[in-house]
């Protein structure tokens, strides 16, 4: 939000993102911009002003909890297991994205190349260096990329969304993806 507009629409965006924030929290990804807009007390034409896109809204919506993520890489980097501190920063990926309802779809890449996804690329540039150190150390494969991480965590949320216990499910899929099919020797 700009420091140079009007109180008003400050505040206006201020109610927009803190109903939508609730709404997602309940409804997912595919909350209601209208009833977004009648809760907070204006017109969907203010709700599309701030959030001209569905993804802009959701990205704003989840900007705190990438923020964490972002701050939890950077502190994990560095340690002596690099490919337990880049799985320890995976597993909590996951459990974010299976807890906070609409984050899946916040981090999914869309058909339209020509707009950014803020939310992975904040994820894709905090989890380099995790992911750098574990192939240096041989302890991932050196063509894996943050961008295929994220998208198999989105594939698996998305997946287990509607499932009874989706954090468990979700958690067993992605231990089942970085171990691999092979049974163990």
């Amino acid at each position: 939000m700009p420091e140079n507009q009007r109180a008003d629409a400050r505040r206006n965006y201020a109610r927009i993102l803190a109903v939508a924030e609730e709404e997602v929290a309940s409804q997912g990804a595919a909350a209601s911009l209208e009833q977004i807009a009648r809760t907070a007390g204006v017109g969907s034409a203010t709700v599309r002003r701030h959030f001209p896109t569905r993804r802009a809204l959701l990205e704003a919506v989840s900007k705190e909890r990438i923020e964490a993520l972002r701050v939890r890489a950077r502190d994990l980097t560095g340690r002596d297991d690099s490919r337990h501190a880049l799985l320890e920063w995976l597993d909590e990926v996951v459990a974010y994205c299976v807890s906070v309802r609409g984050l899946a779809a916040a981090l999914a890449y869309d058909a339209d190349p020509v707009h950014d996804n803020a939310c992975s690329a904040v994820l894709e540039e905090a989890a380099g260096p995790l992911l750098h150190r574990a192939a240096q150390d041989g302890a991932v494969a050196p063509d894996v990329t943050v961008a295929d991480l994220i998208m198999l965590i989105v594939g698996i949320t998305l997946a287990t969304e509607h499932h009874p216990d989706p954090a468990a499910q979700a958690e067993r899929l992605f231990r089942l993806a970085v171990a691999g099919l092979s049974p163990r020797s």
